[in-house]
């Protein structure tokens, strides 16, 4: 049994870095879906993070590495426009995935699993905003952990939100079966409605893709818009390492 140690990021938002806004009035769009988006909407072992009402005629998968800077970019100038415009007013329903490249990106997601799916999301936007002050500086762990302490956990219940085998095995098979079934290789990749989008778009060029498939969308037959992303390389989801 693999013993996960971590520890370090750094700062807060949202009072206890809560948020999550969750319409669960249906399981399944009434729409017509693909056996490829039958297979996309395969939560991992601890259910799918979610936002908005899952019979939206629109659902987003994303995944992203939390130690990505171009989804760090897309959190900070895209998403919450995205949010605000079509996921709030219930024509998407969104769905973060963890892919991350590394162990530190692996011990973020922990952290952000650990707070629970009510504050799941407030810890992930809050990673994202402050990525430049846990990712990449000299004592990572170190950093998450304060970022922790100031969210709400203890020195203990870090500690053992790094040593819990079930949610590092969740991150993993989730970001394993994101690479070999759906062909995730780099950070963020979006899936429209099963539509691969790649990159850190504008919101502009997102916006168009999303309209593309709502009712009455045009365009149905425009290429996919492409952005900036992060190769995943070689890296897999690892244990992080104190």
């Amino acid at each position: 049994m693999a013993v996960l140690a971590v520890a370090a990021l750094g700062y807060g938002a949202w009072r206890a870095f809560g948020h999550k806004d969750t319409l669960d009035t249906a399981s399944i769009s009434t729409r017509d879906v693909s056996a490829f988006e039958k297979e996309l909407a395969v939560p991992g072992p601890l259910g799918d993070m979610e936002l908005g009402d899952k019979n939206a005629p629109v659902t987003v998968y994303e995944y992203a590495s939390l130690t990505c800077s171009h989804c760090a970019e897309f959190s900070k100038d895209t998403f919450p426009e995205v949010k605000r415009n079509y996921i709030d007013t219930g024509k998407v329903h969104w769905v973060l995935r963890d892919f991350p490249f590394d162990p530190v990106a692996t011990a973020a997601f922990m952290l952000a699993h650990c707070a629970g799916p009510e504050r799941y999301f407030g810890f992930v936007e809050v990673l994202f905003a402050n990525q430049s002050q846990w990712a990449f500086v000299d004592t990572p762990m170190e950093a998450l952990k304060n970022i922790a302490r100031q969210g709400g956990f203890s020195e203990e219940k870090f500690d053992a939100c790094m040593k819990d085998q079930t949610i590092f095995n969740h991150v993993k098979t989730v970001a394993e079966r994101g690479g070999q079934e759906f062909g995730v290789r780099s950070t963020p990749t979006f899936f429209i409605n099963g539509e691969k989008v790649e990159g850190a778009i504008p919101y502009a060029d997102f916006e168009a893709a999303l309209k593309k498939h709502l009712p009455g969308g045009e365009g149905a037959a425009t290429p996919a818009p492409a952005g900036e992303a992060t190769p995943a390389g070689e890296a897999t989801p690892a244990e992080p390492h104190q």
